[in-house]
């Protein structure tokens, strides 16, 4: 197999069949993590409207939950929050979202700072605008 998978039951559950996180010798790659809440599915900062098709949203307060939800999957693995050595980020609004995003990022990041990409995409599969894909080191 390629390397030891994890779950952490303090991050929201996967939306498919794959592992929070899986470690490859001295690496770990997490799996695409959005701003969910833990055993719901509720969305900071969301309000939806009858056929779950978003309202508005508050893009500060996903990017702080990505960020916990993040810390709960490379903690409960073996790893931290410093240990992180590349991001890459998906925002479906990259004009309206950015620049709150990107300071928010800068008080999380301010010691470690890893490479990082910033990508604009259409949608992702829940209704959420910001997700995360990070690799550490364990």
């Amino acid at each position: 197999m390629n390397g030891k998978k994890f779950n952490s039951s303090r991050a929201p559950l996967a939306v498919g069949l794959y592992p929070h996180a899986r470690q490859v010798g001295d690496l770990l790659f997490l799996s695409g993590v959005g701003p969910r809440v833990p055993d719901s599915k509720d969305i900071p900062g969301v309000t939806l409207d009858d056929n779950g098709l978003i309202v508005n949203y508050d893009i500060a307060k996903q990017c702080h939950s990505v960020f916990t939800n993040i810390r709960y999957i490379l903690e409960d693995a073996g790893s931290s929050w410093n240990n992180i050595i590349d991001v890459q980020v998906f925002l479906t609004n990259m004009k309206d979202d950015f620049s709150t995003y990107n300071k928010i990022y800068a008080e999380y990041f301010k010691e470690n700072q890893p490479c990082r990409t910033t990508i604009e995409i259409k949608s992702l599969p829940t209704p959420i605008a910001i997700e995360l894909k990070i690799i550490a080191t364990i």
